[in-house]
């Protein structure tokens, strides 16, 4: 008897333990890992920056190695702000991947659209794809001085 207490009491403790320690924001390493893949240097396409003000054009972002599969896009800037993304790569293996990315990466862009940044909320049940995108589409801003 005394054993299973102390056994439900580690794992209640363990559990309360790893939630709270659980970050809200998606945002992965600066280094360019995720998961044990790393991101190879980005490339870019579009107007190079003049001055101090963000560039019109089209900006590719870094490929994202995630666990299921390398995330990357391609954002267009017209007056400063983000006007596009296309999807460049998704996880595709196999279907459970792209099905997921065929859920998340249409909400990942229309709320990135509608806030003018990368700056967005993962989507439930697709943390990686989601965490992928985002740091794609924040490489391809960073290009474009947004």
């Amino acid at each position: 008897m005394h054993r299973a207490v102390l056994t439900t009491v580690t794992t209640s403790t363990l559990v309360v333990l790893l939630l709270t320690l659980k970050p809200h924001h998606s945002a992965g390493p600066a280094d360019g890992t995720v998961g044990s893949g790393v991101a190879p240097a980005p490339t870019s396409a579009g107007t190079p920056r003049r001055g101090s003000g963000p560039a019109n054009g089209t900006y590719t972002g870094a490929p994202i190695d995630t666990r299921y599969g390398t995330v990357q896009v391609e954002a267009t800037v017209r007056a400063g702000r983000l006007a596009a993304v296309k999807v460049l790569q998704a996880p595709s293996e196999h279907g459970r991947d792209r099905e997921i990315a065929s859920y998340a990466l249409p909400r990942l862009t229309q709320e990135a659209l509608s806030v003018h940044s990368a700056h967005i909320d993962a989507v439930s049940g697709a943390s990686y794809t989601s965490t992928g995108y985002v740091r794609s589409l924040q490489s391809a801003l960073d290009k474009a001085g947004v």
